[in-house]
């Protein structure tokens, strides 16, 4: 099979402020107000709650990234506020027809996009340089990617455009902290840490990542498949990070 020409390295800086009650739910950012509308200018800023919400700086830094996991890179969102442009560019293209003029975000696209901003938060707001992949066609990789980021971190899945959010991690083999999204200790993180991904998850695929991740550890039992908890949900949207 011909190697895919695609390289999916990416900063990440964003606060764990953007991905709290506060600059998300709180000001219907991530509400129908706008995963039932196309991400335009001129349908966000016709919206008045959405409007409303993008005077907070931290609602501005979380569409920022909203726009850069969904939309490609030749993709660009130019907003008005109080009389002050804001620019937005697109970069992975998780879901590019958001940005459609009759687009809409559902199911599968509000796992996507919230994977990827769920890989995005760092706990110091550092810009740091990740890998980022999973089974779509925008997280492809290359073996120059594969060779420099071979330090797996996590995979990240869930639906932050719900109430409550769902904000789920799970960690790589071998792995016990998550120090770049939660901190000093996953105890404290704001993303809940479900367990290993292999327990979780199904894979590893050939470039290291997983998918179609539990929210829930499975029942401990002596032998035979998985068996999973009662009202356990399954993402087949999911991202997995490699550092260098």
């Amino acid at each position: 099979m011909a190697e895919v020409q695609q390289e999916v390295t990416i900063h990440n800086a964003m606060t764990a402020n953007a991905m709290t009650a506060n600059a998300m739910t709180a000001n219907a950012l991530v509400a129908n107000a706008m995963t039932a509308n196309a991400m335009t200018a001129n349908a966000l800023v016709a919206n008045a709650l959405t409007r409303e919400a993008l005077r907070d700086p931290e609602s501005r830094e979380l569409l920022s990234f909203i726009v850069s996991c969904a939309l490609p890179e030749d993709a660009r969102l130019n907003v008005k506020i109080d009389g002050v442009s804001y620019s937005f560019e697109g970069d992975l293209g998780l879901a590019p027809e958001w940005g459609s003029k009759h687009g809409s975000c559902d199911e599968d696209c509000q796992e996507w996009v919230s994977a990827c901003l769920l890989a995005r938060v760092n706990y110091r707001g550092e810009h740091v340089m990740i890998s980022l992949r999973g089974k779509h066609e925008a997280l492809s990789s290359t073996k120059r990617e594969r060779a420099s980021y071979d330090i797996p971190e996590a995979t990240y899945f869930g639906n932050v455009f719900q109430k409550p959010q769902r904000r789920f991690a799970c960690l790589a083999p071998g792995k016990r902290q998550i120090p770049r999204v939660c901190g000093p200790s996953i105890d404290d993180c704001p993303i809940d840490v479900v367990g290993e991904c292999e327990d979780v998850c199904d894979g590893p695929r050939s470039d290291g990542s997983f998918l179609n991740c539990r929210d829930r550890e499975p029942l401990d039992l002596p032998c035979g498949p998985r068996v999973f908890p009662r009202g356990t949900d399954r993402y087949k949207a999911s991202v997995s990070v490699f550092l260098e």
